[in-house]
């Protein structure tokens, strides 16, 4: 057995298996968080306390709405920031590979769009949640 091809194997899973990872562990987060802010509601109504709805929606409040425009914009920083390191290295990997470099200068250029993509929404989002204040 080539031990290169093991090594090659064995970074594959460990990419997708972090991956995966962040995925569930994230999922996981956002269950638990919904669970407590429910808790927390259960325990304001076996206390006998009344409830104002303005309590309830602070309570419940679905803060992803209102922190939407702000995670686009730092996934489109992040990813912006991302490219030119990823290209950076397809620099250094054309000493060992030519097809390696032209390979991973086009993940570069996929990450950069995808980063003004999320900029670009990001953008869209504040314009929209603007003119509903309005």
């Amino acid at each position: 057995m080539d031990l290169s091809s093991l090594g090659g194997g064995l970074v594959a899973f460990a990419f997708w298996g972090f991956l995966a990872a962040v995925v569930v562990g994230g999922q996981w987060y956002a269950i638990r968080e919904k669970e407590m802010k429910q808790e927390t509601l259960r325990q304001i109504v076996r206390s006998g306390q009344p409830i104002e709805q303005e309590t309830i929606d602070r309570i419940l409040g679905d803060d992803a709405n209102n922190n939407v425009e702000r995670d686009l914009r730092i996934g489109g920083i992040v990813c912006f920031m991302t490219s030119p390191g990823l290209f950076i290295f397809a620099l250094f990997l054309r000493m060992v590979d030519v097809k390696a470099f032209y390979a991973l200068t086009g993940v570069a250029g996929l990450v950069l769009c995808v980063a003004i993509g999320l900029l670009l929404a990001a953008r869209y989002v504040a314009r929209r949640n603007q003119s509903e204040v309005s």
